[in-house]
């Protein structure tokens, strides 16, 4: 009894360990925008917003995969960055508590999920499954030489409503275009504000980052851009898929939120944890929320 007791506590141990290498908290920047375009090209195809349990499920699972995917590739490749910079060097991937076969064995399992998944979803999700996959994978290696990797990591969450449409209609409308580029933005908007926590690391190690080449100041600038262009393509997206009041009243909330990130970062730097993870998790979640009542 005693050791099936301490086998349950070592599967504990090692799921909550992959799950703070992945830091699986996270996901909710990106679940909320994949049931978005679900909702609203579900909206669309049959006048209910409701797509069914199949399709939750077959869309929970691939957005989780090809995060896990995603974060798994980069904790895998980045170990010898994170390893010499404080913020990351208790990282599972860095101080041993997940082995490298075993990220290695996470990403194939989750390529695969999420691969399987998109064979079961429909013929263009499952002809767009391994591309959507490259891209993913694509953001370590860009911070290694372009300070765009921001906008790659924008471009790989944004992927997600486009995703969302393609599961339930198998096709791509430009609202869902519209509402991918308004995530984009909003992604490297606020990987930018996170960024600066790096930004003296990122100097010494010669890593790309618009922080390390910019500054600061310039920084908090073009964060700033990246907002006002997602609340733009954002309302660009509810003007197009023709939503109504409740929708708006997200745009505005959207609007609002960011603007409330902005003083929090520019008011002290100490305050970026709070700014990335309670605003912008709030942000998306009562997106959602008002969707779901503009199709009701």
């Amino acid at each position: 009894m005693r050791s099936e007791e301490l086998k349950k506590r070592g599967l504990f141990k090692k799921l909550n360990d992959f799950s703070e290498l992945v830091m699986f908290q996270h996901s909710i920047f990106s679940l909320p925008f994949i049931f978005i375009a679900m909702i609203v090209a579900s909206y669309h195809k049959s006048g209910s917003g409701w797509f069914g349990w199949k399709l939750l499920l077959l869309g929970t699972l691939a957005a989780v995969s090809a995060r896990n995917f995603a974060m798994g590739v980069n904790r895998y490749l980045d170990r010898d960055i994170d390893r010499l910079n404080p913020r990351t060097m208790r990282r599972p991937s860095v101080d041993g508590r997940v082995g490298t076969g075993e990220m290695l064995l996470f990403i194939i399992v989750n390529a695969l999920l999420f691969i399987a998944v998109a064979y079961w979803i429909n013929d263009l999700a499952f002809k767009l499954a391994v591309p959507i996959l490259v891209v993913l994978a694509a953001y370590t290696l860009f911070k290694r030489f372009s300070a765009a990797a921001h906008l790659i990591l924008g471009v790989s969450l944004g992927l997600a409503p486009i995703a969302g449409e393609v599961a339930v209609n198998g096709t791509v409308s430009l609202w869902s275009l519209y509402l991918a580029i308004g995530v984009m933005f909003w992604v490297a908007g606020f990987d930018l504000l996170y960024s600066l926590q790096d930004i003296d690391f990122d100097k010494a190690q010669g890593l790309h980052s618009i922080p390390s080449r910019f500054g600061a100041k310039r920084t908090l600038w073009i964060a700033r851009l990246f907002h006002v262009l997602a609340v733009l393509f954002w309302a660009l997206f509810v003007a197009r898929a023709h939503l109504g009041a409740a929708a708006w009243l997200a745009v505005l909330f959207a609007a609002i939120m960011l603007s409330y990130e902005h003083y929090l970062v520019n008011k002290d730097f100490r305050k970026i944890d709070r700014a990335f993870f309670t605003v912008n998790g709030y942000l998306g979640f009562v997106f959602l929320i008002l969707m779901i009542v503009e199709v009701m």
